[in-house]
């Protein structure tokens, strides 16, 4: 359902035709990270020679220290950005779960907003129209929901993207750390809507840096450092590996 091969992905800092001691320093320093393309730029590899097949019944967690290159892999994955090189094969439907707040717009009302959430997650109006019952009970929000987002606390607001992000058959479900929505009162409810929501999907892929979240609900891990495979396998394996290297460093 989905695969990686040979998979590179760079980006472009700026011109580099006359290299500096610092900028000589900088490349010494970044362990092979920063390079050189044939326009004489400076990149950051931020992934290099990823090779991954996953397929239904897969739950992988991307382990690793920040700026690994986990959420760019998930980039990738969802079809945000495109690899320099290698090939990135989908076969299904990716629902990305990135910044589920983004593109709220504070003077629609909640209504309106689930409905234009709700299509750009590519849900058809009579898809939309058979949900939105679901959807406006479960943030509690009533009659707010008639009213401009501007007038949300940011805990509503969690609420209602929250609710419209949970809404769908997940099939290919990309998550960039676990999501914990609203106060304390509305979290468990929150965390049940979730548990349902991610068992339904064929295929989860989970970056995280809670490693009990990871062991939960994840039967593979791939442990990713300086855009490259450290290991990949049995979950509680590749954790073990992980803390190990943690331990002597």
């Amino acid at each position: 359902m989905l695969e990686m091969r040979h998979l590179n992905v760079s980006f472009p800092i700026y011109h580099g035709g006359s290299r500096s001691l610092k900028k000589s320093m900088l490349f010494k320093g970044s362990a092979g990270r920063l390079a050189h393309d044939g326009n004489h730029r400076i990149t950051v590899e931020a992934l290099r020679d990823i090779s991954l097949s996953l397929g239904t019944g897969d739950r992988v967690a991307l382990i690793g220290p920040n700026g690994a290159g986990k959420t760019t892999l998930l980039r990738v994955m969802a079809g945000i950005y495109e690899p320099t090189s290698g090939e990135a094969i989908i076969r299904g439907r990716i629902s990305p779960m990135f910044d589920i707040g983004l593109g709220i717009d504070t003077d629609l009302s909640g209504y309106d907003n689930i409905r234009i959430r709700a299509m750009i997650l590519g849900l058809s109006n009579s898809e939309i129209d058979s949900r939105m019952a679901d959807i406006a009970e479960f943030t509690e929000l009533g009659e707010y929901l008639e009213m401009p987002v501007r007038t949300y606390s940011s805990g509503m607001i969690l609420r209602l993207t929250f609710a419209v992000a949970t809404c769908f058959e997940p099939e290919i479900l990309l998550m960039d750390e676990w999501i914990v929505a609203g106060d304390e009162s509305f979290m468990a409810k929150a965390e049940k809507r979730l548990t349902k929501f991610v068992d339904r999907a064929s295929v989860l892929v989970l970056a995280s840096h809670n490693i009990e979240i990871c062991q939960r609900w994840c039967n593979k891990g791939l442990w990713i450092d300086q855009g490259r495979v450290n290991a990949y396998g049995n979950i509680d394996d590749v954790i073990d590996q992980y803390r190990r290297s943690i331990d002597v460093a």
